[in-house]
This record gives C-alpha cells, structure tokens and sequence, in this order.
C-alpha cells in the first residue's frame, strides 16, 4: 500500500524485532501483482526466521487477502495477531475469494481451502486494549478502530519505542459502528492510511438523505437500483438505512441481498454484538437491528424481474461475482441506477464506470454500452483528511508515515502535516524504506537534596523551556538511575573520599637567579590558576593550596629544570 491503495503489507523494524502489519491482496491486478512481494524479506527459503510476528488490522481482502499465500506457500510458522470478530470472518472471506477465483476463472498458482484452515490455525485472538507480550521484548495493544466490524489500530512497544499502525478507521461513528479511539500513546511514528487524504465530507444525514432520494427516485420510475457492496460493512449501514426508510414510508418494492456471505456476516454482527455502537447495543434486547423485514435473499432469476427492485450485490468494486453479472443485465436501460457507496481501485469495471466511461470491453471481446446512470455516494468508512488530523492531535506521534492512499493526495496532505503539527511524514512508495531515529528518554530519579543544593547556588529559577546543567553522581543499580550528590554517593556506597593531585613538568631557560624565577613563576601560576577557576569551574571552590616548585641546577646547566605545581579543588 505504498502510494497505492490495496495489498496492504508493511515489514516494521523496531528494536531488532520484525513486524508484519497486514497481509493484503491487490483487487486491480490477475497476476504475480496480485500478492506482496516477499522477496523483499528473504530470496529463499522461510520466513518465519526473519519475522516476529504478523498482525492483521481488519478482515477486508486487501489487508487479509495474502495471509494462507505467505503463511502456507511462501511459509511462515510464527504467531498472526487478529481480533475476535476478524478471526471469525477472515476465513469465510478468504474462501468466497478462493472459490471465485479457482471454482469459477480456473485458475491454479492459488492457496486451497485446506490452506486457510491451517493459516487459522496459527491465530492468536486480540482483545481490545489488552497488552500482549509476544516475547519479552516485544508487546502489542490493540484500540478500537471503527471502520468494520472488529477492526483494530495496534500500538507496537520494544523498550521506550513504539509504533502505532491505524489499519483502516474511521473517525466518524456510523448507524451500526463507533468512532475510532487512541490514547496520547506519543508514538515515535505513526503509519497512518490516507485513501481519503483530500477529501472533507459533507454531513453524515445530508448524504443519507441524498441517498434515499435518488433509490426512492428510481422506484418511482419502475427502475432497478444495484447497490455493489462488500459483504460486511457498508453493507449493514445501508440495509439498516433503507430498512427504516421503508418501514416509514411503507414502500413495497422489493429489497434483495445477494446470499451466502450476508447471513453469515449478519450472524457476526449478532454475536459480535459488544463491537457495534451504542444505540445498536441498546436497543438489542428489544429488536436486533441485523434481522431485516424488508430485505430478503436474492436469487439469481430476480435479476429479470419486471418492476422496481433494489439489490445488494457483493463485491463493491464490480470486479467480479454477482454484482458485475447484475449489472451487465441492467447496465442498458437508462432508467435502472447503479449507486457506488464506496472507493473503487483502479482497473476494477466500478472505477471505469465512476470515470465516466460508456463502453466497457468485457471477456471475450464484447462490448456493453452503459445506459444507466451511474452515482457516487461516499458511505466509505474510512477518515477523511479531518479525521487523520484529529488521530495526529490524539496519538501526539513525533513522526508520520503516510500508506493506503494515491500518491498526489499524500503529497498534498503530507504539506499539511508538516506545517500544522511541524512533524516529519513520509510516504514511501512500494519496496521503500523509510528510518526514522528515535531518541529514547532515559528516566533518572533525582534527590532531593541535590535539587535543594542547586537551587541554594543560587542563579535563575527552574524553567520547563530551558534545561540546566546540575552536577551530581549517577548511581546504577537494579535497572533504576539515580542523580545524587557526592557525599550521599561515598555514604551509600561505602568509600572514601580521595584526593587527587595534579603535576606537571616544565623545562624553562631563565637568566635571572634562582630565588628571583622562583618567585616570578610563583605569582604568575597563582592569578592563572584563579582566573581559570573563576572562567571554567564557576561552581567549584578552587584554593591554590600549594605550588611547591623543586629546583634542580647545577654548575653545568644553570637553568631551572623542573617545577612541580600542586593544587586542589572541591
């Protein structure tokens, strides 16, 4: 995801321990694209030997869509951390993946379903605000990301370092999930996803009004609306919507969702219950919001159904599957609508259409002409740039690095960052490494009575802004550093105090007699000594207490050979 949206995969390096954050899938690309490069970690061989340990943020393909690749074909042994509700849902993602993929395009070079069993297998469950130590360097903490269900933001400790990884979020709670939530945890940097870098949208209910108006619109006319969707998120927000809008206006046009995956996702939000948001969890013993009146299963025939309809269709990108099959069958008539509720990767038949474009070459060289009408409604449960400053402003990190996003949109919020929170930020492309150094904090506890000292010396008052220079002595001693003044240093630890005494000689060649240099370089060393002591130790007490000058001449040399100089100070 560098510079990229999708295929998700970030190898962090912090305090000689490796990380891997997420392990995605690219939805734009068939071939070797599709998954991470992992040659970058290692050219052969396993991979278990150079990570720690792999985390995954949430059960979306392009965080998740790689994990049975590297762990079972590329091989990997170690632990993967995951949430509950992604841990459940992960794997039933995976397989509707795999059985598109293989079952239906036939192709081979892909994990089984055996596989992604054995990928679970080596799944650690998450709770929410929970410390992990993983090993007893390394820990783990995982806070609540909104977004979908069971997606979690991850703070990574080794010592004084850390790392927060955010995965997806969402700032902004929505009809069936909470906001995303950090604590001024002050990473050394925060890797932070920014899909929507540019964008500040509108109101929440304007949208959802907009909405509802244009699906009640096209019902009006006799049209159908398709709905693409991923199986789990938005999915829910709009079923809820339009759910409530029925009931109020007693509308009776069907409303359908494509099988299979929904009941199950619908299951995961009744047992995941505790992840949805507050009204949801209130009003649960009363009525489960998840069990829909107006919505039922769709069955492939629907599709050529005279009259009005809404279908939910899964996937949202109209890559593939149902979705892209419904709309190949309405994409002619111009009074059917297609909503797009959220963002589409480039390459995929969605972003092509959301561009503007009216023919679409499919397989085997046919052409579809595109009548209907084509909207975009953002019900994206990702931050938009206002939500990413807010996360900044919550986790205070002391440097950015910028993924999930497209390159001119990071550029542009990158300049932004940097000049309100006057922090670095990066945003590295794909195979790029960013270093950040770090400057760990070293905690000393410091006596009282040396601050006491200190402050009698006088000089100026204590100022948070400007840091002062103290003497003192540092004590090491089980883990723990002590600033404490000399004499309590000798007391503790039981020595003595010495003295030390500094000689020095000095060859001079001299005319006068000897009692005559003697006292000349007496008085000279005296005013040096003072004046040095006055100019470099301003703290210290200096006392010339000695110079003691050993003359030796003889008849030979009648020059003063050595002059030995002592002095002391406290």
């Amino acid at each position: 995801a560098g510079q990229d949206v999708g295929r998700s995969c970030i190898l962090v390096s912090i305090g000689g321990k490796n990380i891997m954050l997420d392990c995605g899938m690219h939805m734009g690309y068939n071939d070797d694209r599709r998954f991470p490069d992992f040659s970058y970690i290692t050219q052969n061989g396993r991979l278990t030997d150079y990570l720690d340990c792999v985390i995954i943020s949430h059960f979306h393909l392009d965080h998740c869509g790689a994990l049975p690749y590297m762990s079972e074909m590329v091989g990997y042994d170690g632990p993967i951390y995951m949430t509950h509700p992604t841990k459940a849902i992960c794997p039933i993602l995976l397989e509707d993946f795999r059985k598109i993929t293989v079952d239906k395009k036939g192709e081979t070079n892909f994990f089984t379903s055996q596989m992604i069993k054995d990928c679970m297998k080596k799944v650690v469950p998450l709770n929410l605000h929970q410390t992990v130590q993983v090993d007893d360097e390394l820990e783990i903490k995982a806070y609540y990301a909104g977004h979908v269900l069971g997606a979690a933001m991850v703070q990574i400790k080794v010592g004084s370092e850390s790392v927060v990884y955010t995965g997806d979020y969402n700032m902004t709670p929505d009809r069936h999930l909470g906001a995303a939530w950090i604590d001024k945890c002050r990473p050394d940097i925060l890797i932070t996803e920014s899909t929507y870098a540019t964008t500040i949208r509108d109101s929440k209910r304007c949208r959802e009004r907009d909405f509802l108006k244009k699906v009640h619109e096209t019902i009006e006319r006799g049209g159908k609306v398709l709905i693409p969707v991923f199986a789990l998120g938005r999915a829910q927000e709009l079923c809820i919507l339009l759910e409530t809008f029925w009931e109020r206006m007693n509308l009776k046009a069907p409303i359908y969702f494509s099988t299979g995956l929904t009941e199950k996702a619908n299951h995961y939000y009744k047992l995941f219950i505790t992840w949805t948001n507050q009204k949801i969890r209130k009003t649960f013993v009363q009525r489960n919001m998840f069990e829909f009146k107006h919505i039922k299963a769709f069955d492939r025939s629907y599709a050529d159904n005279p009259g009005p309809m809404v279908v939910f269709a899964t996937p949202g990108m109209l890559h593939a599957g149902q979705s892209l099959q419904i709309f190949k069958k309405w994409a002619g008539n111009e009074k059917n609508m297609v909503i797009m509720p959220g963002y589409c990767v480039q390459g995929t038949v969605g972003h092509k259409i959301l561009n503007g474009q009216k023919k679409l070459e499919m397989e085997g060289r046919a052409t579809l002409e595109v009548k209907l009408q084509v909207e975009y409604m953002s019900f994206s449960a990702h931050a938009d740039a206002k939500g990413i400053m807010q996360l900044i402003r919550m986790a205070e990190p002391h440097n950015i690095l910028l993924v999930h996003g497209e390159a001119k949109k990071m550029a542009f919020l990158k300049d932004k960052i940097e000049q309100e929170f006057n922090i670095s930020c990066y945003m590295p492309a794909n195979g790029e490494t960013t270093t950040v150094t770090t400057n760990p904090s070293v905690p000393v506890d410091i006596s009282l009575n040396l601050l006491k000292r200190e402050m009698a010396l006088g000089g100026p008052l204590p100022d948070p802004k400007r840091p002062r220079t103290m003497h003192g002595t540092l004590i090491m001693k089980d883990n723990s550093l002590r600033l404490v003044s000399p004499e309590q240093a000798l007391k503790e630890l039981g020595l003595s105090e010495h003295q030390l005494r500094f000689t020095c000689r000095v060859h001079l060649q001299d005319p006068h007699s000897d009692t005559d240099t003697l006292s000349r370089i007496y008085s000279h060393l005296k005013s040096v000594l003072k004046g040095y002591a006055v100019q470099h130790l301003p703290d210290s007490t200096v006392m010339v207490e000695s110079i003691v000058l050993k003359v030796s001449s003889s008849a030979e040399e009648p020059d003063l050979k050595v002059v030995l100089l002592s002095w002391c100070f406290q």
